[in-house]
């Protein structure tokens, strides 16, 4: 006998209720649950602790979403709805990708439990605001040149790059965040154990010897921008060889 469930296990695939009964509802409850998470982090979440919050019971939840991976995936879309994407109209491809990056980096950093459930959010790429970005970041690939088979791939090159080492750096902010410590204070501490441990391998030692004093912050930047320029250079490469054989 059917069961009533939908075929694909998401909240995307599941029809919504046309009315929601105040004041309890599913934005009103996302909400809530994207200041949990950014204020307790992953661990602190569950329905329970989202209702107490609300000043609701877990049955009430229920309600509007169905499990705690939905809430998940719905999470997960409310954060990338602030990414910003530039239509890519009248600039160079890579200042746009650059740009859209950059954006998808930060929004990471402003809710770094983000990094530890990509992957884990069973059809996120379904919900509006992933899919709106998607478009609209597969468009600014479309515009460089890319054909319609590899616009994707090369999105999804320079997103793995930016998932990749954002990930790192919103461990070692929440880390950070725990210490207590402001940014250079907890640098300066590793510095001093990482320079007794390095003090036989000259080359770690020279790099340890030119960031020191250094603003951490800025490093991190660099680093980032560095390496999404040679993403982009590789990209490059690929572009000029499909335009020498058309």
């Amino acid at each position: 006998m059917p069961t009533g469930k939908p075929a694909v296990p998401s909240v995307w695939a599941r029809q919504r209720h046309k009315r929601e009964q105040p004041p309890l509802s599913q934005d009103r409850i996302v909400a809530e649950a994207v200041r949990l998470l950014d204020e307790e982090g992953i661990e602190a979440l569950s329905m329970r602790s989202l209702g107490t919050r609300l000043g609701a019971g877990a049955t009430s939840l229920y309600r509007h979403v169905a499990s705690k991976d939905e809430l998940i995936e719905l999470v997960v879309d409310e954060v990338y709805g602030e990414m910003e994407v530039p239509d890519g109209s009248g600039a160079p491809w890579r200042e746009s990708v650059t740009a859209c990056a950059g954006s998808l980096r930060a929004m990471i950093l402003r809710h770094p439990w983000v990094a530890s459930v990509l992957g884990q959010v069973g059809l996120a790429e379904l919900g509006p605001n992933l899919t709106r970005q998607s478009e609209r970041m597969l468009a600014l690939f479309h515009r460089a040149g890319f054909p319609a088979g590899e616009a994707d791939r090369a999105m999804s090159t320079v997103i793995a790059y930016v998932i990749g080492m954002t990930v790192s750096e919103a461990a070692y902010l929440s880390m950070l965040a725990r210490s207590g410590q402001s940014e250079q204070e907890l640098v300066e501490g590793l510095r001093r154990v990482a320079e007794e441990t390095v003090r036989d391998l000259p080359l770690l030692r020279e790099g340890y010897d030119q960031r020191a004093g250094e603003d951490p912050s800025r490093l991190r930047d660099e680093g980032f921008a560095y390496g999404l320029e040679r993403f982009l250079d590789g990209l490059q490469v690929r572009l000029d060889a499909l335009g020498s054989h058309r």
